[in-house]
Order: structure tokens, then C-alpha cells, then sequence
């Protein structure tokens, strides 16, 4: 979403939109899930293609994609319960192009090869509007409010490894890059999400603890709920602050 929002606004070349896919996979292909969809997109209806058949769409609606982030009982940013929905709910993450109507839905087929499928949107989908601000605040008060709930719960491990742990998590994720552009901002909540995201990855891990009977797993998973939520509201925030940049300033030179 950012680089293709760098690339409309003439900051970055298709190519660099395309080599910044590589981090997750060392080939991407495309999929229509429907005639709709590759009526609207102007895909083959009938074999895969390159990610490069996106370009023309984007730049017809001038629009950049938006990142969606769903989980079950989140499902702002998806149609009306269609194969996208479905799909989008199955992955936890997707891309809209509401102004084309379409979504797409990675799935990593095989060894270094991810799957976009495109589907034909059933519904415009609805999207709330949280600045940067509010995201990031609701990410340390929810981390804040979890530990305070865990901490009452006692069902909260101490691991005598856990910075090391959180480090070797951090170290996992595949480095990514940004346009020269990248608002600073933008960068600084998706690192302090991925920390919060890594601690909860852990916390999934890890034995909870006195969480020995069945109402102090529910409440100890229920603690858990709240933090991970406003990560997913923190990543989609910092990525629509990023587009909104990048799109509002287009290179000048």
C-alpha cells in the first residue's frame, strides 16, 4: 500500500513497488476469484499473472489500496460477507481498493510463493477513520490495562529469557522497506506494534501459568483480546498515515 501510494504520487518506480514484495515471497502471482473480478481488473479469467497487472488498475482509480487487519467480531473493512469476507477473515489480512471495487487475499501456496486472489466486492466497505494519535494511545493504554488484568489474574509468566525471546521474535520478521518518504511517525507505531504483537505471540506460547481452570483461561485469552486488537488498529492506522502523505505530497521534481 505504501510504495504503490509512492509510486502514484511519482516517488518511487513500478520496480521498486515490485522488489518491495520480495520480503515476503520470492514470487507473487495474481488469481481472480471470479469473471467480475477480472472483468473490473482486466486479469485472465483462467491462469494466474504477474502482480504487475495491478499497475494499470491503480492508476485508472487514483486511488491507493488499504490495508485490512480482520479478525472474528472485527470485520470493519470487508463487503457484506461474501468470498472476500470469508477468505479475509481466514488470512487476518487483506487489500481493498474500494474506488475499483475490488479486494485481494494473500495465500502462501507454496515455498516462497504467495497468491494474491481477487475478488469482486459485494459492498462498499466501511472503514473507520482513527488518526495516528488515537491508535497509538489506545495501544499503550490497552497493553497497560492487560498487564494490569493479567497481574490480578495471576496468570502471568515471569520468563527468565524474555527480553532474548522478544529480541529473537523481532529478529524473525523479514525486513522491510519504505520509500524515502516514509513518514518517521507512521515508522515508529508499526515498530511499537510489532513489539506488542511479538509480547503477545509469546504470552500465546507460553503455559499461562495458574491459568489451570477453565474461567481463568477464558479471562486470561480475554485480557489478551484488547492488546491485540489496537495492534491491528495501530498497523492499519500508521499504513493509512503513510498513504495519506505520500499521496498529498507528490514529487515535485
Amino acid at each position: 500500500m505504501v510504495w504503490s501510494s509512492a509510486w502514484l504520487a511519482g516517488r518511487a518506480a513500478s520496480d521498486d513497488v515490485l522488489d518491495a514484495m520480495q520480503v515476503w515471497a520470492a514470487r507473487h502471482e495474481l488469481e481472480v476469484a471470479d469473471h467480475q473480478a477480472a472483468d473490473i481488473t482486466g486479469l485472465p479469467a483462467t491462469r494466474t499473472s504477474s502482480p504487475a497487472g495491478l499497475l494499470p488498475v491503480l492508476r485508472t482509480f487514483g486511488s491507493p489500496p488499504a490495508l485490512v487487519l480482520p479478525a472474528p467480531g472485527d470485520p470493519r473493512g470487508l463487503d457484506a460477507g461474501g468470498p472476500f469476507t470469508k477468505e479475509a477473515l481466514r488470512a487476518g489480512e487483506a487489500v481493498v481498493l474500494a474506488d475499483a471495487g475490488i479486494g485481494l487475499v494473500p495465500q502462501a501456496t507454496a515455498e516462497d510463493v504467495m497468491r494474491w486472489r481477487v475478488h469482486r466486492l459485494l459492498a462498499t466497505p466501511v472503514f473507520d477513520h482513527v488518526t495516528l494519535a488515537q491508535a497509538e494511545e489506545e495501544l499503550t493504554v490497552a497493553v497497560r490495562d492487560s498487564a494490569a488484568e493479567l497481574a490480578a489474574l495471576q496468570v502471568a509468566n515471569e520468563r527468565p529469557d524474555a527480553h532474548e525471546a522478544l529480541r529473537a521474535h523481532l529478529r524473525a520478521r523479514p525486513p522491510l522497506s519504505w520509500p524515502d518518504a516514509m513518514p518517521g511517525r507512521s515508522l515508529r507505531v508499526l515498530q511499537q506494534a510489532d513489539e506488542v504483537a511479538a509480547i503477545l505471540a509469546l504470552a500465546d506460547a507460553d503455559n499461562p501459568g495458574g491459568a489451570l481452570s477453565a474461567s481463568a483461561a477464558a479471562m486470561r485469552a480475554a485480557a489478551l483480546r484488547r492488546p491485540a486488537a489496537a495492534v491491528r488498529k495501530a498497523r492499519t492506522a500508521a499504513i493509512a498515515e503513510a498513504v495519506r502523505i505520500l499521496s498529498e505530497q507528490p514529487n515535485r521534481r
